[in-house]
């Protein structure tokens, strides 16, 4: 069941209409229930890895608890890193199982031909269960967080299962912290639910959300499918105009599932964390990793970066951290050296961006540059987004060399007629669906700016305009994607990019 189907516009007005009136005791259980079916219409089986990773994590934080009774340091101290480590090893395996052993085994594999050792057969096909990657590292946040004590350990299950499995953000994220979004799981009996400002800021959160996804990003979806599904058939100008328009696919496709997470949370009485905020808006890769997917950046900075270290034991085991820490969220990304290339450039110019910071900032003295200018920001931001889209090939191909090839396309021979054919610019729309493209990357062009610039989401930026246009914007936003929003087949709804992962 995805956000986009028919299906789940079923799905989530009954569970509204049963969370509003059941006593409030139960909300939580009644939470559970729809957040199990929710995962369970995708394969009823692989409910019972989600349930396993709970009841390990659960146990864990009990586990955790009582050693905190033990009078003498060191051994509760031993205690809880053996604790720990055995959360993160059963769960960390069973991902690595669904996820990474094809992956291995293949790489196995190749070593053991080329030392003419008698290859491994596959043993039994693994399919990726959707969302195990998140929340399984949401289930291991819970498990440090009562090991930092930054949180007591939760003695209800059914509480702590919500806690894993609250079916907004299930499958991809946000990547919630037991801080925040257990803390709200244990108070839900106490959420005033009929409240007019989240219900309807929640809806208009969900309405931006289903305008990313089914106008935008399925429709950029088309073109970039098209190209990078045959990229030897096509001209340079068009590569690098498919790797832009994938660059905007995946925010919007990414980014709208976030939204429509968080507005579907917010009707309900919850908050999630913000997840995306104007990424294409950063002025350096660095800040770019603050307004990308920030709960799984965070997650690394706390539970991989800082734990290693961090920046705390000099320059370059700074470095060193850094690289450790984007090569696993590659790697987290996908079984494919690709993504590991991916994660890999993003630490590369990170480490490469503080390695020449002191001459670059020479050089803006030198020439007098006001770094706080418009347009110094402009180029800044070009350049990162440059950077951030040249990775993206990476991410986008479907192995490393794919991704070598498509570059290596890109820098052949330009057919400048091909700028004045919106046909053959973006195979797979025509003329009017290539401008309704162009006018929607317009529109979430300025969404983005009111957000930059008034640090505010749309629906709270109307909220300060008159009632006439705030309506006026939702209902041109219904219409619109009810007009010009992607429909497959008999409304074969099209899954979020990051389901796969």
């Amino acid at each position: 069941m995805v956000f986009n189907s028919v299906d789940f516009l079923i799905f989530f007005p009954i569970v509204l209409l049963v969370y509003f009136f059941v006593p409030r005791k139960i909300r939580y259980i009644w939470l559970l229930v729809a957040s199990y079916y929710f995962y369970m219409s995708w394969n009823p089986k692989y409910a019972v890895l989600i349930a396993l990773s709970t009841v390990i994590t659960y146990l864990s934080g009990v586990l955790l608890g009582k050693a905190g009774a033990i009078r003498d340091t060191r051994k509760e101290k031993r205690t809880k890193n053996w604790i720990v480590a055995g959360s993160f090893v059963t769960n960390l395996g069973i991902l690595f199982f669904f996820k990474y052993f094809d992956f291995a085994l293949m790489n196995l594999n190749r070593v053991l031909g080329r030392l003419g050792i008698e290859m491994i057969e596959k043993p039994f096909d693994v399919l990726l269960p959707v969302g195990i990657s998140f929340y399984t590292f949401q289930a291991l946040s819970y498990t440090m967080d009562v090991y930092r004590k930054e949180i007591a350990p939760e003695k209800n299950l059914l509480k702590y299962a919500l806690f894993v499995s609250f079916f907004p953000q299930l499958v991809a994220g946000p990547i919630e912290r037991s801080t925040k979004l257990m803390k709200q799981v244990q108070q839900v009996h106490t959420f005033r639910l009929w409240n007019y400002d989240n219900i309807t800021g929640g809806a208009a959160i969900m309405l931006w959300g289903y305008f990313m996804k089914m106008v935008v990003a399925d429709r950029l979806a088309i073109t970039v499918d098209t190209v990078f599904g045959n990229y030897g058939a096509y001209d340079a100008g068009v590569l690098i105009l498919s790797a832009v328009l994938f660059a905007f696919q995946i925010y919007c496709d990414f980014g709208s599932y976030s939204m429509i997470a968080v507005g579907c949370a917010k009707v309900m009485g919850f908050e999630l964390m913000e997840n995306f905020n104007t990424p294409y808006f950063a002025t350096s890769i660095k800040e770019f990793w603050r307004r990308w997917h920030i709960s799984l950046s965070t997650w690394f900075r706390d539970y991989l970066y800082i734990p290693l270290g961090g920046n705390r034991k000099g320059k370059w085991r700074k470095y060193l951290n850094l690289m450790i820490t984007f090569l696993v969220s590659g790697l987290w990304h996908g079984a494919s050296f690709s993504f590991v290339v991916w994660g890999g450039l993003h630490g590369l110019y990170q480490v490469v961006g503080e390695l020449t910071k002191p001459a670059r900032e020479k050089i803006v003295a030198a020439c007098k540059v006001r770094t706080d200018s418009f347009w110094h920001r402009c180029v800044q931001g070009l350049i990162t987004f440059v950077l951030v889209d040249f990775a993206w090939i990476f991410f986008r191909c479907g192995s490393l060399g794919e991704s070598l090839h498509y570059i290596k396309c890109m820098f052949g021979g330009f057919d400048l007629s091909v700028w004045s054919d919106a046909a053959r610019l973006a195979p797979g729309l025509s003329a009017p669906e290539f401008w309704i493209a162009l006018i929607s990357l317009a529109i979430l062009l300025l969404v983005d700016m009111v957000r930059y610039y008034k640090g505010m989401l749309l629906y709270e930026y109307l909220n300060t305009k008159a009632l006439w246009l705030r309506w006026g914007v939702y209902l041109f936003l219904a219409a619109a994607i009810f007009l010009f929003g992607v429909y497959g087949p008999a409304y074969n709804a099209t899954e979020f990019i990051y389901f796969q992962f």
